[in-house]
């Protein structure tokens, strides 16, 4: 294995690629890498372009990628025909509702595991990792019957976001994704806050937070993603349509008469938001993993 390259930051220096076989290794895995990025990329751009076409080129067979004629009116009337002002805002409510619970509950208790450490915590903790080997689909039913008759109080959940926040709040990977975090922290800051008179919630909110800028943009870009694209909870719990999230009226719009043109917008609506904080937080992301010390 050749060193590292200090001015390129690869494994094949300079001088390593005026050789054959480096050279053809280098441009192999080049190609294969320009061949995934088409793969993701070209079903994304075919969507987005498709939203500009007009009914009879999007209905011509074979299609066209890149439409004869643009009609960018169509994504303002699609906007204002389909009301997906409403449901962006509903999906916003639910998603930011998911993020506080993922951010404080799953934060404190991977602080609790990770230094507070109280009797039991061992146990918690293997029954946390536990659960993430649990198929979701043995969850279900238990939880569905929960939301229904919530226990103690015995209220019902449907047609609220409750459900959708309260399994945010358990999330046992963002839960493993903070304790691992909180390991990384040096003891001493801990230690010279505990000497200072600071409570354990105190240190947690003046030491611990301030220092996890990194871990908490990983589960905040990740709990906003999958509260985005949650299609099955929203859709059991949610009958009113006025609540409806962006995925389910997605969903639902095949039964309302909608034209399949407007079908390919409404997708493009989905799909823009995610990609479009993706891209932004990126870097936050891969900080965030080689911090923590999960490695892809």
């Amino acid at each position: 294995m050749k060193r590292f390259s200090e001015k390129r930051g690869t494994l094949i220096s300079v001088v390593d690629l005026k050789q054959k076989k480096y050279r053809a290794v280098y441009w192999s895995f080049f190609a294969v890498m320009v061949l995934l990025v088409l793969i993701c990329l070209v079903p994304v751009l075919w969507l987005i372009l498709s939203s500009f076409k007009d009914m009879n080129e999007f209905l011509q067979v074979p299609p066209t990628f890149i439409p004869k004629s643009f009609h960018p009116e169509k994504i303002w009337e699609a906007w204002q025909s389909m009301h997906f002002g409403k449901y962006y805002l509903n999906t916003i409510i639910l998603a930011g509702g998911s993020w506080l619970m993922s951010i404080v509950i799953n934060g404190l208790a991977g602080y609790v595991l990770s230094r507070l450490k109280p009797k039991g915590s061992t146990m918690v903790f293997t029954l946390i990792l536990w659960t993430m080997m649990m198929p979701t689909s043995v969850s279900m039913v238990p939880l569905f019957m929960t939301f229904i008759d919530f226990p103690i109080f015995h209220f019902s959940l449907l047609n609220t976001y409750l459900p959708m926040w309260l399994i945010a709040g358990a999330n046992a990977f963002n839960v493993l994704l903070f304790k691992s975090f909180f390991d990384s922290i040096p003891i001493s800051y801990i230690e010279a806050a505990k000497l200072d008179g600071c409570s354990n919630l105190g240190i947690f909110t003046r030491i611990v937070v301030p220092m996890s800028k990194p871990v908490i943009a990983v589960v905040s870009i990740f709990s906003i993603n999958a509260a985005w694209d949650d299609f099955l909870w929203p859709y059991l719990v949610l009958k009113d349509t006025s609540l409806h999230t962006v995925m389910v009226q997605i969903f639902t719009m095949k039964t309302t008469g909608y034209p399949a043109d407007l079908h390919i917008i409404a997708i493009m609506f989905a799909i823009i938001p995610p990609c479009i904080i993706f891209m932004i937080f990126q870097k936050h992301i891969m900080e965030g993993f080689s911090l923590s010390g999960i490695k892809g």
